[in-house]
């Protein structure tokens, strides 16, 4: 019942504990999850258990802390390599990241808008990481144009950046961070963004929910996300789940079972 839209079970922390973790999920009724490659190695990985697991497909990207590597080679091989796998789904995580800044804001916006072209050529949506860059990251989306869609990823600005989002078309995802106590502005998101505008995820291995919060995260913990979602807006989880596993399929293209 619930799609996670954003999780890294290729993360080293997984490694030959997928099946037990998709497990996991089912028992939480997280039926579904995208797995998000985001240089060479993750990349790889993803593909690999979009193949071997029908609960997974992939989204791949290069983030933006890898800017300075991305380059031709790599571009070729994502066109005609990567998106010919029929279970890839979107194109990220990419985007902006000035908080652990491994190169030039000129670099990442460079790399970020080559991103958004190719996205625009591959027909697909996008997913967007954007770390105390947010001003920066609007201004480039909006000049670029995402057609095909995509989400902000992990949605941590308040609820006028909400607003400035969805009107260049974007979705909202929310992670574990809507379950700490002190996310305020997440908390006001939650409650006002439109369900029809909304998926979530869980980042995992990051971002862990409370009530395991410094524990490692993992997919079926998108369920405690679900529920604090549709505590803050007074609504069944239910709700939540049915409408973010719709959403989800409507962006990423999949026929709905």
């Amino acid at each position: 019942m619930i799609f996670d839209t954003h999780t890294h079970l290729n993360a080293f922390e997984f490694e030959g504990e997928a099946s037990d973790a998709i497990r996991r999920a089912h028992e939480l009724q997280v039926n579904e999850m995208a797995v998000v490659g985001f240089d060479f190695k993750t990349i790889q990985k993803s593909l690999s258990l979009a193949s071997d697991f029908s609960e997974i497909v992939s989204i791949i990207g290069w983030h933006p802390t890898e800017a300075s590597s991305f380059n031709s080679k790599i571009e070729s091989w994502l066109m005609k390599e990567v998106f010919s796998h029929d279970k890839v789904v979107g194109y990220g995580e990419i985007g902006l990241d000035y908080h652990w800044m491994n190169d030039k804001k000129s670099v990442q916006e460079r790399v970020f808008r080559r991103q958004l072209a190719i996205a625009r050529e591959l027909r697909k949506p996008v997913s967007i990481h954007t770390r105390d860059a947010m001003d920066d990251t609007y201004c480039i989306l909006k000049e670029e144009g995402v057609p095909f869609g995509g989400i902000m990823h992990s949605f941590s600005g308040d609820v006028e950046w909400m607003k400035r989002f969805l009107d260049l078309g974007m979705t909202i995802s929310l992670s574990g961070v809507v379950t700490f106590k002190k996310a305020i502005e997440v908390h006001e998101v939650a409650k006002v963004v439109p369900l029809e505008s909304l998926v979530v995820e869980t980042d995992a291995p990051y971002l862990t929910p409370v009530p395991f919060r410094g524990q490692r995260n993992e997919p079926g913990y998108t369920r405690y996300v679900v529920e604090k979602i549709a505590k803050l807006k007074g609504i069944d989880w239910e709700e939540v789940a049915k409408a973010t596993r719709r959403n989800a399929y409507c962006l990423f293209g999949l026929e709905e079972i």
